[in-house]
This record gives structure tokens, C-alpha cells and sequence, in this order.
């Protein structure tokens, strides 16, 4: 029997393996942030604008690898991979039979995992964070040994130094262990052991953070001021549906199933526990895909209390055809939600995706392409044409490469074959500016808003200033973004960038 669940377990993981990199058609390139995350290989540290550090410690062991799409793809596939194996793990600990293992393992696999295990960001891992400790909290309402107290405090650690988002369920989860009879463990001395060894391990980031003036908050701000203000409550809500598509059931199921199934009596507080966290999202205006990590384990409890349901002749008939509902439903979403197809075919369905709301980017105006979709275009097209306007360059290597977002800045230094290391003044490309090297020439990147107001500002301070070229990609996020070529500087290059780096960080409230 052990045998059996292992080689159905491992089948099942190879199975979303191979379907993960087929989702991504080859006409996209990477997307916007992965170009910035693989970037902070190259400038470790305890701490990012955007991020923690752990995502940087991955694309160190990227770039040891060979920096290539394939290892790229690999990291948020196999954190995919754990996920379904902590929930496969969980429904055993719940006493699940084959049926809830492989039932609830498949809710998981044909979801909108599958979307953001494409990705590699720090999102992927969060999930996971948020499974395993769920998972790690159930052990501990099984047994009450104190060691999963210190095991969640570890994943807790693991989850904070990749993406904040995870302080989120402690907040939700404080609440509703208050809730229940088991809020005696708050009186357990190693509960707060466990919190110390947590904050141990998070320490070196939290210094990080109180020297660099807390920029997670002016990160958060920002996101506020620019994006989250456009978001609605009712979208965000809208797409919780959307992201377990036809499967939600099995979430509405479990949660009915901890407030009056007798066996998961022990496990109230995460009947409480969701709705305080989905509250706290709401109440902030958060971004619909960070809830995502909430629901795994609650397709854990509904696959075990279906089965349950299920334990009778017309159930062994049912079991199988709801397995296979489980991938037919998927297809609606495998068909509008991965960029699985030339960009021509969504732009040419645009009723398709504008009932669904995936035409809306952050800026809150409608596009004609998804913002994921059109933020994996035109990056190469980008890189080739500043490699070569960079040759074209008397003294090239005295040349500063300076964009206006960060994507343009990674794009160009993972793409590039003339070893170009491109800056902005945007998110971590601020710090890693090398003014060591005297400039004479800067080859400028600037969005297409921008691109008569450039040249009258900037050519005055140069010998010879030309617009040399710009993304033609129609369907990219990029599109119309402008190359531009200023050569042999009549001021200092060094001494004016230094000044805007310290005005940007001085606006930004970072130490100079």
C-alpha cells in the first residue's frame, strides 16, 4: 500500500514537471521581475528594495548552474512540486484514504499553481511557506510535541526572508488559535523558544532593513500609492474563484467540514484562521495573488471530508469522475490564463479575456494583452539593439547604460552578449551603480512618452546625441520604449549621476 502511494505520489510530480514547461509558449521571453531577481545574484546581500534575500541566494545557485531558462523555470516548478507533496502529506495526517491523497493532490496540480510556478519569483516559495506551515500546525495539534512549534518557527524564518507576505498568516492565525481551546499553548514556554529561533534567523535581514531605513515600508507605500489604490475589492474577490477554477468546492466543502465534521473538531482555528486572513487582505487592498497561499491546505480538509462522503456504491462509482473533473475543469483556464499561444491570438479575443478582467493592468486602463503576457515580450529585441548601438560607440566600454525601469536594466544585462551591465534609478539598480569607471558616453533607455522631451533636455551636455532605435514588438508592455545615444560628455558623467543617485535616495528616504 505504501509502495503503491509513493509511485502515484512521484508519477504525479513528474506530471506537473512535464506540464510546467510546456505552458509557456516560445515566442515569450522571461518575465519583467525574474530579470531583476537574477540580477541580485550579482550584488548579494542580507536585504532588497522588493525582497528579501533568500530569492537572491536561488539565483546565485542559477547562475552557478549556467543562468540558463531551463534551471530559471526549475526552482518555482520544484517549490510547485513540494507544495503538492506537503498537501499529499497533510491529507495522510488527516487519515485520508488513496482517493482524498490523489483527489486533493489534483484540486492543487490543475490550478492556478500551474500559472505561477511559471514564474520565477519569490511567490512560488511562498506558497509553499504557507503549506508547510499549516501542515507543520496540524502536527502540532496531533501530538503537542513542542518540536513542530520550532519547525514552524524555521519555515516561518525561511518564508519571511523570502517574501513578507508571510507575516499575513501569522496574523491570521494568532486570532484564531485565541479562538479555540488550544490557545493554551500561548502559555507553552517553548512556544516562545521557537519565536526566538525564528527571530534569530530573520535577524541579519531586520538589521539590514533598520540601515537602509526600512524600505520594505516605502515599498509598501509605493504599492500602495501606484497600484493597490486600483484595485477592487469585488475583482479581488472575483478571482479567488478564478484561481481554483471548478475545484473551489473542495475549499467551501472543507471549511464546512472544520466547523461540523466531528474529526476535524481539533482543527477549528483554521475555520477562523481563513476568514481573519482573507479579512486582513481585503481590508488592504491587496493584490488577488496574494492570497494564494491560503488555500492548499484547505483542499487538504475538503479531499478528506468528500471522501468521507463518498464511502458507499454510488461513491466508488462518483471517486473516479471527480479526479477527472479535476483536469477537465481546468482546460477553461488553461486556454485563457498561460501565455501558451501567439500574443496575436489574445489580442484578436479581446471580449474573451476583458470579462475576466485580465485586460486591466496596474495602471487601471485596459490593454490589449494581459500585463504577464505582454511583460514577456520585447526584452530580447531590447538587449540586441543596445549591443548594437554599444559597438557602434567610439570607447564603448566608457559607455553607461542607463534605463528607466528595472526591467529594461535586467533584461539587457541577462540578454546582452557584450557583458553590458545596465542601471536606473529604479528598485535595487539605484545601489549598483559603478562610479568607480570614468563615463564618456551614455547610451539612454527611456519609455516612449518620453522620447522628444529627451533629446532637449539631455543633447546639450553632449558632443553628438541621436535617437538610435526603439521596440517595434506592437504587442510588448515595451513597445515604442526608446534607445538613445549621447557621445563624448562636455560635463562630468560620474559627478552628475552621483548627484541624481543622492536625490533619488534622498526621495526615497534611503541612506546615501
Amino acid at each position: 500500500m505504501a509502495f503503491r502511494n509513493r509511485i502515484i505520489l512521484i508519477s504525479l510530480i513528474l506530471f506537473k514537471f512535464i506540464i510546467q514547461y510546456q505552458l509557456i509558449s516560445p515566442t515569450y521571453e522571461l518575465q519583467r521581475d525574474e530579470f531583476l531577481h537574477l540580477d541580485q545574484a550579482n550584488h548579494l546581500a542580507w536585504g532588497f528594495l522588493s525582497v528579501p534575500p533568500l530569492t537572491s541566494w536561488i539565483s546565485y545557485l542559477i547562475k552557478i548552474l549556467g543562468d540558463s531558462v531551463f534551471w530559471i523555470k526549475f526552482f518555482p516548478a520544484f517549490f510547485g512540486a513540494l507544495t503538492i507533496f506537503v498537501v499529499w502529506k497533510t491529507i495522510e495526517e488527516l487519515k485520508g484514504n488513496l482517493f482524498a491523497l490523489i483527489f486533493g493532490s489534483s484540486c492543487i496540480i490543475f490550478s492556478v499553481l500551474f500559472r505561477l510556478n511559471g514564474l520565477y519569483q519569490p511567490n512560488s516559495f511562498d506558497v509553499l511557506c504557507w503549506t508547510s506551515i499549516y501542515y507543520l500546525v496540524i502536527k502540532y495539534l496531533n501530538n503537542k510535541q513542542p518540536k513542530w512549534l520550532f519547525y514552524i518557527a524555521f519555515v516561518f524564518a525561511l518564508g519571511f526572508l523570502n517574501k513578507y507576505n508571510i507575516v499575513f498568516l501569522i496574523l491570521g492565525l494568532i486570532p484564531a488559535v485565541a479562538l479555540v481551546p488550544e490557545r493554551k499553548v500561548f502559555a507553552e514556554k517553548k512556544l516562545y523558544y521557537a519565536i526566538l529561533t525564528a527571530l534569530l534567523i530573520i535577524l541579519p535581514n531586520l538589521i539590514w532593513q533598520y540601515r537602509n531605513n526600512f524600505p520594505v515600508f516605502v515599498h509598501f507605500k509605493e504599492l500602495q500609492d501606484t497600484q493597490l489604490v486600483h484595485v477592487n475589492r469585488w475583482s479581488f474577490m472575483r478571482s479567488q474563484f478564478l484561481f481554483f477554477f471548478g475545484t473551489f468546492p473542495v475549499v467551501i466543502l472543507g471549511l464546512y467540514a472544520l466547523r461540523k465534521y466531528p474529526a476535524f473538531k481539533a482543527y477549528r482555528l483554521f475555520f477562523y484562521s481563513f476568514f481573519i486572513t482573507l479579512g486582513i487582505f481585503l481590508l488592504l487592498r491587496a493584490k488577488d495573488y496574494y492570497t494564494i497561499g491560503l488555500y492548499p491546505i484547505y483542499f487538504a480538509f475538503g479531499a478528506v471530508y468528500v471522501s468521507s462522503l463518498l464511502e458507499n456504491k454510488t461513491g466508488h462509482i462518483i471517486k473516479p469522475i471527480l479526479i477527472a473533473l479535476t483536469a477537465i475543469l481546468f482546460l477553461p483556464i488553461y486556454n485563457i490564463a498561460f501565455p501558451n499561444r501567439d500574443p496575436s491570438y489574445f489580442v484578436n479575443r479581446p471580449d474573451k479575456y476583458r470579462k475576466y478582467g485580465m485586460l486591466i493592468w496596474e495602471d487601471g486602463q485596459e490593454h490589449p494583452l494581459p500585463q504577464d503576457f505582454a511583460d514577456m515580450l520585447g526584452w530580447k529585441e531590447l538587449a540586441q539593439k543596445v549591443d548594437s548601438v554599444y559597438d557602434q560607440i567610439p570607447k564603448s566600454e566608457n559607455t553607461l547604460v542607463l534605463c528607466d525601469n528595472y526591467g529594461q536594466a535586467g533584461a539587457i544585462n541577462y540578454y546582452s552578449k557584450r557583458g553590458i551591465r545596465a542601471v536606473s534609478f529604479n528598485a535595487d539598480y539605484i545601489n549598483w551603480f559603478d562610479l568607480n569607471k570614468a563615463y564618456s558616453n551614455v547610451i539612454r533607455i527611456k519609455d516612449r512618452w518620453e522620447r522628444e522631451r529627451e533629446l532637449a533636455i539631455t543633447s546639450p551636455f553632449f558632443s553628438k546625441s541621436m535617437l538610435a532605435d526603439s521596440i517595434t514588438n506592437r504587442y510588448a508592455r515595451e513597445y515604442g520604449t526608446v534607445i538613445f545615444t549621447f557621445i563624448h560628455a562636455k560635463i562630468n558623467i560620474n559627478e552628475r549621476i552621483s548627484k541624481e543617485v543622492a536625490s533619488e535616495k534622498k526621495a526615497k528616504k534611503l541612506p546615501l
